[in-house]
């Protein structure tokens, strides 16, 4: 009999882009364990407000339990001050949410992303303890290792071979920026057995919220 293990890696990806006046955050719905699919209609996207996502992979049953906690103090907050919490503070709050259970913390993969008061795209990553790291772009879960120097390329201007001297990247548009988190899951898909189905882009703009699905490889 082997040792009991509390925790299990259900795989999937999750990214975010921010962008000047949108952010862009992505998922995969494939849901495994081991070598089997346990669901491949399981999104990892979940709206806490008109201006906040929360987006997270890594070990489901986790990965509700904190979607909760955080639903919980975001109505909390808005029956105390008759708003929704703003981005930076649900960002703020990650941290000593995560903290409190680091003697026994959610095995997850969190990113919290959404515009700030002037429509500005905002996007920051944690670790399990919730050290958090605040980035343009930003990939976790299964495929991270694969899509990550794709996107530091591509966004960031890192590492390129040109003998022209590197200068700061031009503005990334949202439909650039689609088209990069689509070409980043397709590449990821062939790749990564842990990640795949369907690709959902979550587009948020001071004008609303738009949902962009693209399909993957099913095997």
């Amino acid at each position: 009999m082997g040792d009991f293990n509390p925790y299990d890696d259900n795989g999937g990806t999750v990214a975010a882009i921010a962008g000047q006046d949108y952010v862009l955050v992505a998922c995969d719905s494939r849901l495994s364990t081991g070598s089997t699919i346990l669901s491949r209609v399981t999104p990892k996207i979940y709206p806490l407000s008109k201006q906040t996502v929360f987006a997270c992979a890594g070990f489901h049953a986790d990965v509700l339990t904190l979607v909760k906690n955080l639903e919980v103090r975001m109505k909390l907050f808005v029956h105390e001050h008759g708003e929704e919490m703003s981005t930076k503070a649900m960002m703020a709050l990650m941290l000593p949410t995560l903290y409190g259970r680091r003697f026994f913390p959610f095995y997850v993969r969190p990113i919290v992303a959404g515009l700030d008061r002037d429509g500005r795209g905002l996007v920051a990553s944690y670790d399990p303890v919730g050290t958090p790291e605040f980035f343009d772009y930003v990939i976790q879960g299964s495929a991270e290792n694969l899509v990550h120097p794709f996107l530091h390329n591509q966004i960031g201007m890192k590492r390129t071979l040109s003998d022209v001297p590197i200068q700061a990247p031009p503005e990334l548009t949202m439909e650039k920026a689609i088209k990069l988190i689509k070409d980043s899951y397709l590449a990821a898909a062939e790749r990564d057995v842990y990640t795949g189905d369907t690709v959902t882009i979550m587009a948020l703009t001071k004008d609303g919220t738009n949902f962009i699905d693209y399909q993957l490889r099913r095997d």
